[in-house]
């Protein structure tokens, strides 16, 4: 029979085998992974919703800048509009490619639409283009864009008085061929060392005034 010395037997009772420590440290880091992905999961969510809730409050401040007054009747959407509903018409012309919603102040006879320009210089760039009853312009802002920083972005109303041009303008003042920026031969400025970005907006807005055009009736009255 084979002898084992105390120093022997003292080490196998108490180192683990390979196997054991494998599996071992399997379980960690298995667990590792749930609580990280878990974490990553969570802070992603909250952090979602805030984007979210940052976004609202950021609309709201716009929906009443552009028409003051009337904070009650703007709080909450007057409309929804799904895309490829045939009751509208050239509804493409707002460039949007899911359901929306829309406001309308009927104590200021207002409707304030969403509306994409999807030439900007980086992405897309996100408005709400409020207009009076009689079709002029109450207002243009910028809700979202990723334009270059101090070229593009002279879009923000904290950064420049640019998208104020906007104010009272209409379809026809000035005359549709006009609604292009002055490098295309236009009636609106563009921003220096910047011209693809005014461009789009120019573009975006005046197909707005279009869509509102053949589509006030039908706003105003919550289709």
């Amino acid at each position: 029979m084979t002898e084992h010395s105390p120093e022997t037997e003292e080490v196998s009772e108490k180192s683990p085998t390979t196997l054991t420590s494998m599996f071992s440290n399997a379980i960690g880091l298995g667990i590792f992974a749930v609580v990280t992905a878990g974490v990553i999961a969570v802070t992603q969510f909250s952090t979602k919703d805030k984007i979210v809730f940052n976004q609202k409050l950021f609309q709201a401040k716009q929906l009443v800048e552009l028409v003051p007054g009337a904070l009650e009747e703007l709080s909450e959407p007057f409309g929804v509009i799904s895309v490829g509903d045939e009751k509208w018409q050239k509804l493409d012309l707002l460039s949007q490619s899911s359901e929306f919603e829309y406001f309308y102040s009927p104590t200021k006879d207002a409707v304030i639409l969403p509306a994409i320009a999807p030439q900007g210089y980086t992405e897309a760039i996100n408005l709400l283009v409020a207009i009076n009853g009689d079709g002029s312009l109450a207002g243009v802002r910028v809700t979202a864009h990723k334009e270059t920083p101090g070229l593009g972005d002279g879009i923000e109303t904290r950064k420049s008085d640019w998208i104020y041009q906007f104010d009272g303008k209409s379809l026809f003042n000035p005359e549709p061929e006009s609604w292009l920026v002055k490098k295309d031969g236009g009636e609106f400025d563009q921003m220096t060392g910047a011209t693809i970005t005014p461009r789009a907006i120019v573009k975006a807005v005046k197909n707005t005034l279009e869509f509102y055009n053949l589509n006030a009736e039908a706003l105003k009255a919550g289709q």
